[in-house]
């Protein structure tokens, strides 16, 4: 949630300055015109393409750090207090090397991949229904040019689509998090192998476990995702204005990334041990709710609790922004080339 977050923003406030004001995209020093007043069906599909391709090799590349990630996260479930001590990346990137193999480490990347298509399209539909229908609002709709009302419409819009693709393709991110969490006991065999087990032994509603942590971290993880992008990145610009945009883009948002991870991190190792609750018939750990597993972490792990798996979510957010920018840049490009010359 957080990665799509930031990614989001990047690609967002980046594609708005790479193009110029006549409508250029700045490609290998060469610039190519697209029609910016027109949208045609295949420059949906292409930003669809570009964004679902972009996000799945993003998380292909840092699969072995997401999934370091959630075991670090899940690990005080389970876990008695000298596991908790010797706990140590290089230590748990050994043990998965030698008790589970060298592709453990991309352990629910397919189904990540699976996730990613479906959540960029509803995201990017809902985005961009949910603009025009905040542009009706009384106070917005005859301010189309004023800055203040085109931040609040790209903050709330942004915000309701991310809810709506969150919640929309939730069963999968869900299944994600089931299956990185195996380790050498595989209770799921596969996706759909998880999501009939999951509905049979705990219900429908079993697939929408954390649901309420991941919506309780959106908007804050975007408000302030978009908040230091733009104020870093209007700092940067004011200092050094002759600064490649893409260099600016990718730098602000690997930033906006870590202090986005580093405010929402607790709610997030919230949602995915509520989404393990209950998991491979295990017993309940948490019979309350967030803010009974937040007083139980506390207690139990400390301050520290909340933030375990950071430094793997810090490693990843530089290539994972860096990589989907990049991707998302180039084969927009290159689907605008070919869309013109057909």
């Amino acid at each position: 949630m957080q990665a799509d977050t930031r990614v989001g923003v990047v690609v967002e406030r980046g594609k708005r300055g790479i193009n110029s004001s006549q409508g250029g995209v700045a490609v290998g020093g060469g610039v190519m015109k697209l029609a910016q007043q027109q949208r045609s069906d295949i420059g949906t599909i292409s930003q669809l393409l570009a964004g679902g391709v972009a996000g799945a090799l993003s998380k292909t590349c840092t699969a072995p750090l997401a999934r370091l990630t959630i075991l670090f996260q899940v690990q005080g479930m389970h876990s008695n207090a000298a596991s908790l001590r010797n706990a140590s990346i290089w230590n748990e990137a050994s043990r998965i090397v030698n008790e589970e193999g060298f592709r453990a480490f991309w352990k629910g990347n397919l189904v990540t991949i699976a996730h990613r298509l479906p959540y960029s399209s509803v995201n990017f539909y809902a985005y961009e229904h949910y603009k025009k229908l905040l542009k009706t609002v009384p106070g917005l709709q005859n301010n189309g040019d004023s800055m203040s009302a085109d931040l609040c419409i790209h903050f709330v819009g942004g915000g309701l689509a991310g809810i709506t693709a969150a919640t929309a393709t939730y069963p999968l991110d869900l299944v994600r998090t089931r299956l990185a969490a195996q380790t050498k006991v595989v209770y799921y065999r596969g996706i759909w192998h998880a999501l009939r087990t999951i509905s049979k032994e705990e219900g429908l509603f079993g697939l929408y476990k954390g649901l309420g942590a991941t919506l309780l971290g959106v908007g804050p993880s975007i408000a302030i995702s978009f908040s230091v992008y733009e104020t870093l990145r209007s700092f940067w610009q004011s200092h050094r204005p002759s600064d490649s945009t893409v260099l600016v883009s990718l730098a602000c948002g690997s930033l906006s990334g870590i202090a986005s991870s580093t405010a929402t991190f607790p709610l997030d190792l919230v949602r995915r041990r509520k989404q393990l609750e209950g998991a491979g018939g295990r017993a309940r750990v948490y019979t309350t709710g967030l803010l009974g597993m937040f007083r139980h972490i506390m207690r139990t792990e400390g301050l520290r609790g909340l933030y375990r798996g950071i430094l793997p979510e810090y490693y990843k957010v530089v290539p994972g922004v860096g990589i989907c920018f990049m991707t998302y840049e180039t084969l927009k490009t290159l689907l605008a080339d070919i869309a013109t010359t057909s």
